[in-house]
């Protein structure tokens, strides 16, 4: 404070001056900015005050200190954001946000915020985490741009440097300040700033289905930015319906599996049913790819790299891309680009299972764990199941062999289905979405899973048939009005039999058949590897040997043990003493005593075997 053009000297004041005029305060406060200055220079003027008999000097000074803030503060009242095309004004307080920057009056003079004009345009809260966001618009080299962060990036004076990733002009130096800056402009804005709600992913949410509800804006990581993108119509939906019915009139069982497929998808979570896979699979030329590009097509821009991508990704990656799907089908081609296929295994078991693992995040505690619940569409020149010796992958997957072409004319639905795509996907939503539709839905998917379940196979594979029945039954009469639906015999064919399923039981026939091709092996005259021997229609297999046999096969050793104990495979015995049950018997090869598995070997194919296509 000065007077005069210059700092208020001390003086000697009356009882008046204290209780009359603010010059002691005013004296006082010209050192406000200065901590350790206006410490002595109170205790100075509190003694004067005492020895003229006013004995509440620094109380005063204190209420004379918020007056001078709320004055300051109506000064800044109407301060507003004053940035050349600028997409909102915005109540600024204490800062000077002109087209040269952000600034703020300190004690040390003006001290600069950013060095470009910058403001927040919207608040984003997500549906699925309840976290903040925040666009920024910022101006640099002549043209507004925007950058999305997270409420604790941008109150962060270290975090809020990923800024400058973007171009935002932002530093060590500067940061603090520009922390203040957008805090203090949310604060003062609040009902200003536009709030939508947004989503990192597709699929269903408390109000509807993303992407198709009103409003709603994008959040996610940037890599899934254009599969969302590519979610829309394009093109005409009377083409596409054209095209669409035509496939279904004149294409094969798979092609239209593979249909009914994709808007089987959006059902999986209604049904409160498992994921499940759809696999195409034969030689080059049978039009497997056009296939998922028309199931594509339901929903999306078909084109390679847009929603349709290719086998050739990571376990996590794939995890991540399901998540993001989240009830929309996830569509991978080219299984045959696999490097190691075996490998595959683990991505079909935890596809499946809906989902992803758990896994520590950087800043202490856990990520958000991925889940999803849809159909996973695939092709390849080659049966996943020739790969998987679990009958919990098995379980899963629907295989359908492309023995000719999938389609007479693929080459003209290629083009067709890339101009035209995007509408019936939305329209199915939108008819479950009527009252009544949804609850349809799930009375059709339980009928059909009653009949499948009447057939020779497994539950989870009657579930995934139902699924794929009731959704062609939806789209037919919503969608292509051709009464050409799927019949529960059409997908007979395609549906795995319990003992297709069973791993124990192929593992039997698997370790059947290395005793036959090995027969050489169990000959005591033989110079290579004894593997054992056969006597009396058994196989008396070496204990590492048979353990070795099961871990090639991908099998566990135990497992198939106990069950062909409890099946009447293997001769058992039990321990005198201990009354234990042993899988194991003790016999001679090449004449020496050691443990063996003895398993039964076929006389003649039981009534319930089937020939595994290679």
């Amino acid at each position: 404070m000065t007077r005069g053009g210059r700092a208020l000297e001390p003086t000697v004041y009356t009882l008046e001056d204290f209780t009359d005029t603010t010059a002691p305060y005013e004296y006082l406060y010209q050192f406000e900015g200065d901590r350790f200055t206006l410490t002595r220079e109170l205790e100075k003027m509190s003694k004067i005050a005492i020895k003229v008999g006013f004995r509440g000097m620094k109380k005063a000074y204190g209420e004379y200190v918020k007056q001078q803030k709320q004055i300051q503060e109506s000064l800044y009242l109407d301060a507003v954001t004053q940035f050349e095309d600028q997409p909102l004004e915005l109540f600024c307080g204490k800062w000077r946000a002109g087209e040269d920057g952000v600034y703020i009056e300190t004690q040390f003079g003006e001290q600069e915020a950013c060095s470009h004009p910058i403001l927040p345009v919207l608040r984003l809260v997500n549906i699925d985490t309840g976290v903040e966001k925040l666009r920024l618009a910022y101006r640099k080299g002549g043209r507004w741009r925007s950058a999305l962060a997270e409420k604790k990036t941008l109150a962060s004076n270290s975090a809020i440097l990923d800024l400058a990733n973007v171009g935002v002009a932002v530093t060590s130096e500067n940061s603090r300040l520009l922390v203040r800056y957008l805090h203090d402009l949310e604060s003062l804005n609040y009902h200003r700033i536009p709030e939508k709600q947004s989503v990192g992913r597709l699929g269903w949410v408390e109000d509807g289905f993303s992407p198709y509800v009103d409003g709603l804006v994008f959040d996610g990581e940037d890599s899934f930015r254009p599969i969302f993108q590519a979610v829309k119509e394009g093109g005409s939906y009377g083409r596409w319906l054209e095209i669409a019915r035509g496939a279904r009139r004149d294409g094969s069982i798979p092609a239209r599996m593979a249909l009914a497929g994709s808007f089987a998808s959006v059902l999986v979570a209604k049904a409160d049913a498992l994921s499940f896979f759809v696999h195409l699979w034969g030689g080059t030329g049978a039009g497997k790819t056009v296939g998922l590009m028309l199931a594509a097509s339901v929903w999306a821009d078909p084109s390679m790299g847009e929603y349709l991508r290719t086998f050739n990704g990571s376990l996590v990656g794939n995890e991540q891309l399901a998540g993001f799907l989240g009830s929309m089908p996830l569509i991978l081609d080219e299984f045959q680009m696999l490097k190691n296929k075996r490998n595959f295994e683990q991505t079909v078991y935890l596809l499946s299972e809906g989902v992803g693992k758990t896994r520590g995040a950087k800043t202490g505690g856990i990520q958000r764990t991925p889940t999803w619940k849809n159909c996973i569409l695939t092709s390849g020149e080659m049966p996943i199941t020739n790969f998987l010796s679990g009958g919990g992958a098995y379980n899963r997957i629907l295989e359908a062999e492309c023995e000719g072409p999938l389609f007479p004319n693929p080459m003209e639905i290629v083009p067709a289905i890339r101009q035209n795509y995007g509408f019936a996907g939305r329209e199915f939503v939108r008819r479950l979405l009527e009252e009544g539709g949804t609850g349809e839905a799930v009375a059709l998917y339980r009928e059909f899973y009653r009949t499948l379940c009447g057939e020779d196979t497994t539950e989870k594979q009657a579930m995934a048939g139902a699924l794929l029945l009731a959704a062609d039954a939806l789209a037919t009469r919503w969608i292509f009005e051709d009464g050409r639906a799927l019949t529960p015999g059409e997908l007979a064919p395609y549906l795995q039999s319990k003992a297709e399923v069973d791993a124990n039981q192929r593992a039997y026939h698997y370790l059947c058949e290395m005793v036959a091709t090995n027969v050489g092996r169990f000959h005591q005259n033989e110079n290579g590897e004894v593997w054992g021997k056969v006597q009396d229609g058994k196989a008396y297999i070496i204990r590492s040997v048979f353990q070795r046999l099961c871990e090639e096969g991908g099998y566990s050793s135990r497992a198939v043990l106990s069950w062909m104990a409890k099946n009447g495979y293997i001769d058992t015995y039990r321990e005198p003493k201990t009354g234990k049950q042993l899988y194991t018997v003790m016999t001679s090869t090449a004449g020496m005593n050691t443990r063996h598995v003895v398993l039964h070997l076929p006389s003649e194919p039981p009534e319930d075997d089937y020939i595994e296509d290679l």
